[in-house]
């Protein structure tokens, strides 16, 4: 069994990534990706919808109870398959990443699926795009966050629409907004804090901090360009979260960004006279940009954590600090 503190290292990724001095070349090539073309969206869930779990990343306990969930999808009248592969285990990882990688694959090339929802998290997602894993051109309903981070940016980068950053799990209120996104219904904008002032309009991408810095220089993290960037993280000190975003701004990948909104950056540790506080170091890293920030957003790690969809239009207002998706 792995321990807690290994759980939550795997969780966190390995946050002692070295910066790259970039040229201006470099940095040019980080910034102007060649925009995807994109599909259309997947039909909104209807009943008689079949969806799988799927588990890329660490292992989970194979007692580990999914009736809830299948309970809320019959619920729905959508069923959700659960094969065996989901409680398979290679050292911390369900699976060797040639098995993760064909689950993944098999279920993207099943005409007879609505969507997938991801399952456990800890580390894996990345190493299953490493092996060559490519999005079929088709858009499909996902749901994941954490780790799975790493897979909905990825399908939104090469253009596929449907990925939804959120989890299976909370209480009736957050399920349902989840379950409206996969039924193509309005739901309501969150509420968080209006820290810079401004009104800002674009696609939404939204992902755990850490797993998206580890994508830097891959194809796999989408321009940013024009977007609605929403952060999330867990079990990050304030100096390793600047840290990356550090990195982010060396690289220029904030250039550009529409606005900033900040969910849920859950850490627990000692705070030394003189450290900044979490809160601070998100301002001071964030709040310099001249756009909109709307910080303590309730997504991410915890509860609630409200779902939101990569790519739809939103609208972050710095104002009264809410982001509203636009459709």
């Amino acid at each position: 069994m792995l321990s807690i503190e290994r759980r939550g290292f795997l969780l966190s990724g390995a946050t002692a990534l070295s910066s790259v001095l970039l040229d201006g070349r470099a940095k040019a090539n980080v910034q102007s990706k060649k925009e995807p073309k994109r599909l259309p969206p997947p039909t909104p869930l209807r009943r008689g919808a079949r969806l799988r779990a799927v588990n890329p990343g660490t292992w989970i306990d194979p007692e580990t109870d999914f009736n809830p969930l299948v309970e809320r999808l019959a619920a729905e009248g959508w069923t959700l398959d659960i094969p065996d592969s989901v409680r398979r285990q290679w050292r911390y990882f369900s699976g060797r990443d040639s098995q993760r990688s064909n689950d993944l694959e098999a279920a993207w090339n099943d005409p007879t699926l609505d969507g997938l929802v991801y399952v456990g998290a800890g580390w894996g997602g990345a190493r299953v795009l490493e092996t060559g894993f490519r999005f079929p051109r088709r858009s499909l309903w996902t749901l994941g966050f954490s780790d799975t981070s790493s897979i909905l940016l990825a399908q939104w980068a090469t253009g596929s629409r449907g990925a939804i950053h959120g989890s299976s799990g909370g209480d009736e209120n957050q399920w349902q907004r989840t379950v409206n996104l996969l039924k193509g219904r309005l739901v309501a904008p969150l509420q968080g804090k209006g820290v810079r002032r401004g009104l800002a309009v674009g696609p939404l991408v939204v992902t755990n901090l850490t797993v998206a810095t580890h994508l830097i220089g891959t194809p796999w993290l989408p321009d940013l360009s024009g977007s609605i960037l929403v952060l999330e993280d867990v079990g990050e000190a304030p100096y390793r979260i600047d840290r990356m975003l550090t990195q982010w701004r060396s690289c220029g990948l904030l250039e550009g960004v529409a606005g900033i909104g900040t969910g849920r950056f859950s850490w627990k540790g000692e705070v030394e006279p003189g450290d900044f506080s979490m809160a601070e170091i998100l301002e001071e890293r964030l709040g310099d940009q001249g756009i909109p920030l709307v910080m303590n957003l309730p997504v991410g790690h915890g509860l609630p954590n409200q779902a939101l969809p990569l790519g739809l239009q939103a609208r972050l207002d710095g104002n009264d600090g809410t982001l509203s998706i636009a459709g």
